[in-house]
């Protein structure tokens, strides 16, 4: 069964251009993490590529323009949808620039408009391993044996300038780099490998043996190593492999960095394809730490199971680290608040989130949906300025208590059914141009005295002929759920469910799905019931 996790400070509502909320919120305390979606001209679409960042603004390399990969060998994976640009944003002003990589040498060109490399960013230096894609070189499609270095700030101001980028790339040649659908993850000067595998030749979902072949080789490890780079010469040393035909046998998964209970700064990699018997992710979890490597106990991850945009955030108030996952793909997902499993492992809308609390248990659950089928292979890009620990965790605790911009989601797939592999011509889904940046807000409200009297607990207000406010003035803090009534009595939705504080609360309610009639607002807590109508 899904594990539930104990009352959580977050909860997860969509916004559209306003830090006013504009349609039903899932609330799980007091704590909010809305989405907002903006909009920037010249946006690049990417999915599975690497980024890295310099004074608020990102470099963006490699992956593809294209959606999901389609079945069959001869347009799998075409080079003619690699990414063969570096790209320059700047949120903040949105504006965009781009150059092509084609100037670089050619075995810095093939790697890097490859997919699913792993990189990692140290200082001023963006490292990325590995990737597939075509190679005119070797006349097949490969993962790439290179290790990449690339100035971020010089390749940045090279880009808006329209000057030469090569001077500012550089690059080396190993076989124990040659991993595609890893995370290179890096706490101080080691980093680490994990996962990931060699492909060799065409996909093919037919098998290895059955036309132009491919030759597959998972590397079930974790390689440690350390980067000896003096601005000019590269070097691997102090490498290391640890092998785990078993538990570390997955890829396309999420490596995503924690604080453990003990105060130890690690990574947890998250689910991940594929299991051995059959073609489905794996659903434990495995904690890895300079040194060492464990599976979780009792625990499985049942939501968001591929790569996908993500935001880890520890409270040392309660010792407690947060992980929370945006969309993507998974097996299981909820219908109607039923949480169905699918074997076909579809795209998924579901925003998910694992806690783990300070005597290491961990639990999950479902907190959002993204505004779409959303968030596979994308990247979630902190914000600059964030209290952040030195393995990019974001310390809960120290942000402010206003509202705060944690980054932006950038990238992925975007797909216009769950389920499209085995009917993909290429158009049902796309790499994505959206852009969300993601907001913690504070309380719903500000807390004020309620009015003494019942019938002012629940007000509704209707701004517009679309829009319904519920205003709640709590008595007293109270785990609290409110819920939308047709004639009959029957829910039509939640609009939330909450540990509100007492005070005032407003609850927007988009109404533009409802046929026309009667309705009710019903809040209850446990031990008091109020209600309100209107008419649609």
């Amino acid at each position: 069964m899904l594990h539930r996790s104990v009352p959580i400070r977050l909860f997860v509502l969509f916004l559209t251009g306003t830090l006013v909320p504009t349609t039903d919120a899932q609330m799980i305390g007091d704590r909010m993490l809305a989405l907002e979606e903006v909009t920037l001209a010249g946006m690049p679409g990417l999915q599975s590529f690497a980024w890295g960042t310099h004074n608020g603004e990102w470099l963006l390399i490699g992956g593809r323009t294209d959606g999901l990969h389609r079945r069959q060998p001869p347009v799998s994976f075409l080079a003619s949808d690699n990414n063969t640009s570096a790209w320059v944003v700047a949120p903040s002003t949105g504006q965009v620039w781009s150059a092509s990589m084609s100037s670089l040498p050619t075995g810095l060109f093939e790697q890097l408009q490859s997919t699913n490399m792993e990189y990692v960013q140290r200082d001023s230096m963006l490292y990325i391993v590995g990737g597939y894609a075509y190679s005119g070189t070797s006349g097949d499609h490969i993962t790439h044996d290179r290790l990449a270095a690339v100035h971020v700030p010089n390749a940045i101001a090279a880009i808006k300038a329209g000057a030469p980028i090569a001077p500012h790339f550089r690059q080396l040649t190993d076989a124990r780099m040659a991993v595609t659908g890893g995370y290179l993850g890096r706490h101080n000067d080691l980093f680490l490998l994990v996962g990931g595998q060699r492909f060799t030749g065409r996909y093919n979902p037919m098998g290895p043996d059955f036309g132009p072949g491919f030759v597959q080789e998972y590397t079930n490890a974790i390689r440690r190593f350390r980067i000896a780079d003096d601005g000019v010469n590269l070097a691997i040393t102090d490498f290391s492999e640890a092998v785990d035909t078993v538990n570390l046998h997955r890829r396309d998964y999420n490596l995503v960095p924690q604080v453990f209970p003990d105060g130890t700064h690690g990574f947890t990699a998250f689910s991940g394809v594929f299991q051995y018997v059959d073609d489905v992710p794996w659903l434990n979890t495995v904690d890895i730490t300079d040194s060492a490597y464990t599976v979780v106990p009792v625990f499985e991850q049942w939501l968001n199971q591929y790569h996908t945009a993500h935001l880890p955030m520890h409270d040392a108030a309660d010792n407690s680290m947060r992980t929370v996952f945006f969309g993507g793909i998974g097996r299981y997902h909820y219908v109607n608040g039923v949480l169905v499993d699918d074997p076909t492992v579809p795209f998924v809308n579901t925003i998910s989130l694992v806690t783990r609390a300070a005597d290491g248990t961990m639990t999950e659950e479902a907190i959002g949906t993204m505004p779409g089928l959303l968030g596979a292979s994308g990247e979630l890009i902190p914000a600059p300025g964030l209290p952040m620990t030195g393995h990019d965790v974001v310390h809960l605790d120290q942000l402010p208590p206003d509202s705060v911009l944690v980054g932006h989601i950038v990238g992925g797939i975007e797909s216009t059914a769950e389920s499209i592999f085995f009917i993909n011509t290429g158009t049902q889904s796309d790499a994505s141009t959206r852009l969300f940046r993601v907001w913690l807000l504070p309380a719903a409200s500000t807390v004020v005295a309620a009015s003494g009297a019942e019938d002012q607990v629940l007000m509704l207000r209707r701004p517009e002929a679309d829009r319904l406010i519920a205003v709640l003035l709590l008595p007293a803090g109270a785990r609290t759920v409110v819920d939308l009534l047709d004639s009959a009595g029957r829910r039509v939705r939640r609009i939330a469910e909450a540990q509100l504080p007492r005070g005032r609360h407003e609850l927007a309610v988009d109404l533009r799905d409802l046929a026309p009639g009667a309705y009710t607002v019903d809040v209850r807590t446990a031990d008091r019931r109020w209600s309100a109508r209107f008419v649609r």
